[in-house]
């Protein structure tokens, strides 16, 4: 029984450790976006299910000891994807799809590996069941779910702050070998057990002799298992898009989701309906009045707090009743692949399906108006005052999706979604009979991406984070009568070319080509700049290091994912591929402003590493406007000693403790605004 216990719990601990490591290095290949995590998920949900399928044919179809030679041959051909590290050769070209990009180098990497470990649990569990009648196999799924979760909380409290990138795939390479030498001894020991297990009735399981499930109970199972996974990754793409896509916002909604099934299928009986039922209440009526409030979008530990104990109560339900609904462990293998193909459903719907069909990130919302009739369906048999109560909240979310959908779409002229994010436009007069006071705004999920005066009078000047006060205002007027190029890495509004004149170039980089068609149809801060215009689609560090020197007279890096610069942006080799686009007293102007993250010490870090000159810039020194933050960084001290850039300079504090943000490290948890 150790051997069983120990070989299941280090394949989950791999299975889940692997997720946020491997979608941590691949990144900043695809510009740092949400989309990396959620087509990751939709990834490993799809490559477990292939691994649960692969376990229910052997068991079922393939007899010892012939299955068990088979998965020897199996666990030797996929050490020949060690060490597990992505390939260079994978970095995207600038126009590719990048979920089928992300697909096929997920593939390419590790999924022989992990379709190995995805079949683990199910396969060594029947073969517990064979070797152990009357022992239960549910409680190695637990052990299982425990050992992921260890990995996924593990990975950014312990593992992250201490390996750079390439020490910690080799720890895992270690580890999977490992893990093959006890999966094989296994299988070798197993390779004696009959066919089948015998019948022997248990007490926290269904009949042994249960006959196969109904269609009616496996549509059950996969309408649970896939809200479960559709409610976990609306949450995360909730959190992400609104403040960074960093592994601790995709891990901690993951473990919340991992320990409602340790709790459901560790066999005391956590799942107390009644109990649970009456805290999916409360749970779907929260988490609807948060979604719908726009007041409250930005209130972080409010948000983190009611989304994963909201999340933890909706698995809870969805995995309780798939407990209660377990069949025996003869049918244990479908049971774990209807449940594994109901977390490929909901990763798909989620991560595929609803950037091309919603206008927004509505997909939580609709899911909690889902679950919410669901549990009604499963409750219409009790006492009325149970029941009403369910359609009460049935109704309360129905109301919450309608009332969040006009908000969402109000003033908006134009909205577009794509597998980079939710871009509106919105157009909103300050005065109803003033017509010189409409202004247009672009709004990347919840966050302000820049605005425009519509009339002629105003049209043409630079608003928001980069008025002439800000560092990146100044740092481009102190070239004023010369004639400059300007490199930008963020499109947005394209507010920056306002500053341009005839002599001048502007070369904006951005990854999202939603971007530049709406910059050129419904703002005309591009049309009218006097400057030369250029553009470059693609991940912007990775063209500029495919690129020439640019001889740059400022560079400004103004490109956010969620509320946040893309942290392969904001390291030491970001900065020096980026000086080797400046001319020699260029300044590489970086946007900090952030309700969540402090990163003013990693740039001061990685500018004394490079010895460099640094000037913080907050706007609000200079003319009582809290609009933007920017940190100014460059060889020389001829732009940053410039009296109006020096009246704006504010202290930033060192922290010599930090270690230096690298292309293989980085540690968002010490920048944390908490």
């Amino acid at each position: 029984m150790p051997l069983y216990a120990a070989t299941i719990f280090l394949s989950a601990f791999l299975l889940f450790l692997v997720q946020p490591l491997l979608a941590k290095q691949i990144l900043p290949w695809f510009g740092g976006t949400a989309v990396v995590w959620t087509t990751c998920m939709v990834f490993f949900q799809f490559v477990l299910l292939l691994g649960y399928a692969y376990s229910h044919w052997i068991t079922t179809r393939v007899s010892p000891p012939k299955q068990n030679w088979v998965h020897i041959a199996l666990l030797a051909v996929s050490l020949a994807f060690l060490p597990m590290m992505p390939d260079a050769g994978w970095k995207p070209a600038g126009d590719d799809n990048p979920v089928v990009h992300i697909l096929a180098l997920l593939f390419a990497t590790v999924g022989l590996p992990y379709l190995v470990l995805s079949s683990t649990s199910p396969l060594l569990q029947a073969w517990f069941a064979r070797d152990y009648p009357g022992g239960s196999p549910y409680r190695l799924f637990a052990l299982s779910n425990f050992a992921s979760m260890l990995a996924l909380l593990g990975y950014p409290l312990l593992i992250e702050p201490r390996f750079d990138n390439p020490g910690q795939s080799m720890v895992w390479s270690v580890g999977y070998a490992g893990f093959v030498l006890l999966c094989a001894a296994l299988a070798w020991k197993a390779r004696t057990l009959p066919f089948h297990a015998p019948f022997v009735p248990q007490a926290d399981a269904p009949a042994a002799d249960e006959p196969r499930p109904s269609a009616s109970r496996i549509a059950l199972w996969l309408t649970l298992s896939a809200m479960g996974s559709v409610v976990l990754l609306g949450v995360s793409n909730h959190l992400t898009q609104n403040v960074s896509s960093i592994p601790l916002l995709w891990v901690v909604p993951l473990a919340v989701y991992l320990l409602t099934f340790i709790l459901c299928f560790e066999g005391r009986d956590w799942y107390k309906r009644d109990t649970y039922l009456g805290f999916l209440v409360w749970a779907l009526c929260v988490m609807a009045w948060f979604l719908a409030d726009k007041s409250l979008q930005f209130e972080l530990l409010w948000q983190v707090g009611v989304f994963t104990g909201g999340l933890f109560f909706v698995c809870m339900f969805c995995h309780g009743e798939l407990a209660r609904l377990r069949p025996a462990p003869r049918h244990l293998t479908l049971f774990y692949l209807m449940v594994s193909l109901g977390g490929v459903l909901g990763g798909v719907l989620v991560g595929i399906v609803a950037p091309v069909t919603l206008p927004g990130f509505l997909e939580l919302e609709i899911a909690l108006v889902v679950v919410a009739h669901l549990a009604l369906a499963l409750n219409l048999g009790r006492p009325i005052p149970v029941v009403g109560m369910f359609v009460l909240v049935a109704v309360f979310t129905v109301g919450a999706l309608v009332y969040r959908v006009h908000n969402f779409m109000q003033d908006t002229i134009h909205i577009e979604r794509n597998y980079y994010g939710v871009l509106r436009v919105k157009e909103v007069r300050t005065r109803a009979d003033d017509p010189e006071t409409t202004y247009r705004s672009l709004v990347h999920g919840a966050i302000l991406h820049g605005e425009q005066w519509t009339t002629e009078k105003f049209r043409r000047s630079a608003t928001t984070y980069y008025k002439a006060g800000s560092g990146v205002g100044m740092a481009i007027l102190a070239h004023e009568g010369k004639p400059i190029k300007v490199g930008v890495i963020g499109l947005g509004t394209g507010t920056l070319a306002a500053y341009g004149d005839a002599d001048d170039t502007y070369r904006f980089y951005d990854i999202n080509p939603a971007v530049k068609r709406i910059a050129d149809t419904y703002f005309t801060y591009l049309k009218d700049s006097a400057a030369k215009i250029e553009f470059v689609l693609g991940d912007a560090r990775l063209s500029l290091e495919r690129e020439a020197p640019q001889m740059f007279d400022v560079l400004a890096v103004d490109a956010f994912t969620g509320d946040s610069i893309p942290t392969h942006l904001i390291t030491y080799e970001a900065v020096g591929s980026f000086l080797r686009h400046m001319k020699p007293d260029g300044v590489i102007a970086y946007h900090v402003s952030n309700r969540f993250l402090d990163l003013k010490p990693v740039l001061l870090a990685i500018a004394e590493k490079h010895g460099l000159e640094y000037a913080y810039v907050d706007q609000h020194a200079s003319d009582g406007d809290t609009t933007s933050d920017w940190v100014l960084l460059s060889r020389t001290k001829k732009i940053i000693l410039r009296p109006e850039i020096v009246a704006s300079t504010e202290p930033v504090v060192p922290q010599p403790g930090w270690r230096l943000w690298t292309d293989a490290y980085n540690n968002l948890l010490q920048v944390f605004r908490y």
